[in-house]
């Protein structure tokens, strides 16, 4: 009994697996390590073994910005490339016209495009014998059908005098609802004093109809026209129409 209790007190086998556990640890470690080194080693060998030196050419070190230079010109073109034409004959262009089989010419033939006949019906310019300078294509408006703009100034020393006023009809639309407005009119007055051009500019009721009425009774006003050095010019003038309904 006495043995049996020594021998229960002992832990056995304890120091046996600690030490075999201590040994299998560095092994394993060490093992680790090596096969590591192994692969980085097997590496850099393939490196050096594979390894071709690079010739490096016509190598420019900047140190500054000055050293990039200017950058190229946006407005330079570039080159252009001469291509060679074949030695190819123009084809003939023309309008065909009916004619009988005995006038038929075996020819080749070019239907004239929309473009070509534009290119052919358009005046031919032919430079001046005086000169040598080009022709000049003048646009030569009569004095009666000009027409200056809204804006521009023309001079005079005295403005139209209206002879003949037209009152313009009143929008139905806008007599049944009760709309009063005003429109504010230029009408350009020839020499004759005619109301060659009327239109609207403001009004205060749009979509009622007061501004095609205004514009309508402008084209039937008479004027005196405006005198500058003594003669008649055409000018345009301002005015307001009123639309206001009797009973109110």
């Amino acid at each position: 009994m006495a043995y049996a209790a020594q021998h229960a007190q002992i832990p056995y086998g304890a120091f046996e697996l600690k030490r075999n556990y201590q040994r299998n640890m560095i092994t394993g470690t060490l093992f680790s390590a090596a096969l590591t080194a192994l692969i980085i080693f097997s590496v850099w060998l393939y490196n050096v073994i594979t390894y071709e030196e690079i010739e490096v050419r016509n190598v420019i070190r900047i140190k500054t910005i000055a050293d990039l230079g200017a950058p190229p010109s946006l407005a330079a073109k570039p080159p252009q490339i001469d291509i060679a034409k074949p030695a190819v004959a123009a084809p003939k262009i023309g309008v065909p016209k009916p004619v009988s089989d005995d006038e038929v010419v075996d020819e080749d033939m070019v239907i004239a495009s929309r473009e070509d006949l534009q290119d052919i019906n358009a005046p031919v310019l032919s430079p001046n014998d005086a000169d040598g300078a080009g022709s000049e294509i003048v646009i030569d408006i009569p004095e009666d059908e000009y027409m200056p703009a809204p804006d521009e100034f023309i001079p005079y020393e005295q403005a139209p005098v209206q002879t003949y006023e037209e009152r313009p009809e009143y929008p139905r639309l806008a007599q049944e609802g009760g709309f009063t407005g005003y429109v504010m009119v230029q009408a350009f007055v020839d020499k004759n004093g005619e109301v060659k051009k009327a239109q609207s500019v403001k009004t205060n009721r749009p979509n009622m109809g007061f501004e095609e009425a205004a514009v309508k009774a402008a084209y039937k006003c008479k004027y005196r026209p405006a005198i500058q050095n003594g003669n008649p010019v055409g000018v345009w003038i301002g005015y307001r129409v009123e639309f206001t309904l009797e009973n109110q």
